[in-house]
């Protein structure tokens, strides 16, 4: 469609778009006609936005106001009018500074890069990924106090996981180090090399036959472990940081409930998970704006998200940016895609 609008309305439409990137108000004629490289009159700008509106690409909010792009006009002008930027040398450094650090977990560097790209773009950072059920090296129970432990399980590859267990409320106040070293041994012994998911059941039958070798208190200690990583397999991992930020675009009664809507999708990790799928139905970025999007069609926000790949090409998540759909595209776009790669980099 883009070819086959006039250089004259292809100008306006940008400058509209732009414009209201910046503002976030209704552009007129007479502002445009000041910015546009070949002067015209606002009565031949006026009529040039008419017909930009009846092809559904601007309206009007108010009578006889300005006009602002449709969702429509901006899928337009991402696709055939967007100059993407590029990130300066301190931007890049920020990044990889940020998310890189000997040690980290898994969790740790999606925290972070989410943090990052939040604070860069001044919107809502999210990355999701799916629960890996890897290999096992060794699973080890710390006690914390009266009715806690932290699990510590550490995969093949070498990712630490660590998790808070809270003990039945009829297990014993004085837990002992001993019972749990043997609840960690036990496990150790039987997941060494394979999955939670491959060792479950035959762990759990074990348990029921031989519990009588295994000291009781123990025992329990396994289960609960089990449980606390066995139990919702199909859920994964959901970070948002800076979802604050999409109130300072808030205009209206209208857009709070919009991102009440937004913040209460954001907090469905079930739905969230679906981003994996939106990213990789493409290579690369991709944009959706507004109701293009089905998580976030009552939210009136855009989504730039990108798929999270490790080492092997293997696509392990999405890492993306939900903002107003007036946001800078050009400046979100470049950001996304190298955070992306320099996680991917990182997850081995």
């Amino acid at each position: 469609m883009i070819q086959e609008m006039s250089q004259r309305s292809r100008e306006i439409l940008r400058l509209v778009v732009e414009t209201y990137m910046t503002t976030g108000e209704p552009v007129g004629s007479r502002f445009l006609s000041k910015k546009l490289e070949h002067r015209l009159s606002p009565a031949s700008i006026r009529n040039t936005m008419a017909d930009l509106e009846e092809s559904g690409l601007l309206y009007a909010p108010h009578t006889s106001a300005g006009r602002l792009p449709t969702e429509t006009g901006l899928r337009l002008f991402v696709d055939g009018l967007l100059q993407v930027g590029d990130l300066t040398q301190d931007e890049r450094s920020s990044i990889e500074g940020r998310c890189a650090g000997s040690g980290r977990g898994f969790q740790e560097v999606l925290t972070e890069a989410t943090s990052v790209l939040s604070g860069l773009s001044g919107h809502a950072g999210l990355v999701v990924a799916p629960k890996e059920d890897a290999p096992l090296r060794h699973v080890e129970f710390v006690p914390l106090g009266p009715g806690k432990a932290l699990v510590v399980m550490v995969s093949e590859s070498g990712q630490v996981e660590n998790r808070m267990l809270d003990m039945p409320h009829d297990m014993p106040m004085g837990l002992t180090s001993a019972a749990l070293a043997e609840a960690g041994e036990f496990l150790s012994r039987r997941l060494k090399g394979r999955t939670m998911g491959e060792a479950r059941s035959e762990i759990l039958g074990e348990l029921a036959v031989r519990r009588a070798e295994l000291d009781q208190i123990a025992a329990r200690v396994v289960e609960a472990g089990l449980a606390v990583w066995g139990g919702e397999p199909e859920r994964g991992t959901l970070i948002v940081r800076g979802s604050a930020n999409l109130l300072d675009d808030v205009a209206a009664i209208a857009d709070l409930e919009r991102i009440r809507n937004l913040m209460e999708e954001l907090e469905n990790t079930e739905e969230m998970l679906r981003l994996i799928e939106l990213a990789q139905g493409g290579e690369g970025v991709r944009i959706f704006i507004g109701s293009e999007n089905t998580l976030f069609r009552r939210a009136g926000c855009s989504l730039i998200v990108a798929p999270l790949q490790n080492q092997q090409q293997r696509i392990v998540g999405a890492i993306g940016v939900i903002g107003p759909t007036r946001m800078n595209y050009a400046r979100v776009v470049p950001m996304v895609d190298f955070t992306a790669q320099v996680v991917g980099r990182l997850l081995g």
